[in-house]
């Protein structure tokens, strides 16, 4: 067993104010669960899963079974948004910026969608969160890692940030991060670039999603150890959120390797986002 330590947010930071259901977000690196962890949880307890990712892996499988051009087409297509995700890199122009722009609009489509859910009452679990602390992957910006070329992709680029930092104002009830190291992950992902999954997994334990409520699992313990775990989690949410109260900053015990932070103190309300799209 392992206390769980409080933390505080710093000054300015965004957070509900209690007219929304709760957000639970499952974050962490590729394989360690957070899709089957999400899904189960949907399933199990009366709340809404909510994937808050790109989803380019299913559109890649897709491209792949074209006929002839299908795995060129997405070699291509991964390489240069491999570089434009990279740090120190250029943007390979215009038109990546702009598919990598298209994508972001599609997850805030979704993180809409998402609101207008918790706004109708509904307890949300979402798999993935944006974050503007680290670009380029982890569900941060996709055009702030790499340098733009031209003022049409600059200008792509900041667009792009600002709509991350009005998403990540909306900072979660409880961000479940699970911690693998990058060798585990890439046995349950073989077929994801080894070195990439190495920079996911030392980056996850830095990403405090806007001084928000956080708990530390170690996604490599038995599955059945962390469902009963998450499962505790979550109870505790919605039970706190039914009887009208934010949860204590005090330390408190669980039953697996975990450390978190508390719930922070109340700041300003988050600038909306607009009017969110019909659920």
């Amino acid at each position: 067993m392992s206390v769980m330590n409080t933390q505080t947010p710093p000054a300015g930071v965004a957070r509900d104010d209690g007219t929304m259901a709760p957000l639970i977000a499952i974050v962490g690196c590729d394989g360690s669960g957070k899709t089957t962890l999400a899904s189960w949880i949907s399933s199990t307890l009366p709340v809404t899963y909510c994937y808050l990712g790109l989803g380019t892996g299913n559109i890649a499988e897709k491209l792949s079974n074209w006929p002839l051009i299908g795995k060129l087409l997405v070699r291509r297509m991964s390489a240069k948004a491999r570089q434009a995700r990279t740090k120190g890199e250029r943007i390979p122009g215009a038109l990546t910026a702009l598919v990598i722009y298209g994508f972001t609009l599609l997850r805030l489509h979704r993180f809409k969608r998402m609101l207008s859910l918790r706004k109708a009452g509904q307890v949300v679990v979402c798999d993935r969160y944006p974050q503007v602390e680290v670009p380029g992957f982890n569900d941060g910006p996709g055009l702030s890692a790499a340098r733009p070329k031209g003022p049409f992709t600059a200008w792509l680029a900041r667009s792009e940030h600002r709509l991350f930092k009005r998403m990540a104002a909306y900072h979660p009830t409880l961000v479940i991060r699970l911690h693998i190291d990058a060798d585990t992950a890439h046995a349950r992902k073989p077929d994801h670039d080894l070195s990439l999954l190495r920079a996911k997994a030392a980056v996850i334990p830095k990403l405090d999603f806007n001084g928000a409520r956080i708990v530390d699992l170690d996604a490599s313990q038995p599955l059945a150890d962390i469902k009963a775990t998450i499962l505790e989690l979550v109870q505790n949410v919605m039970e706190e959120h039914q009887h009208g109260h934010q949860p204590a900053p005090r330390p408190a015990i669980l039953s697996l390797p975990v450390l978190e932070g508390s719930a922070p103190a109340r700041p300003k309300k988050a600038k909306p986002l607009e009017e969110p799209v019909a659920s």
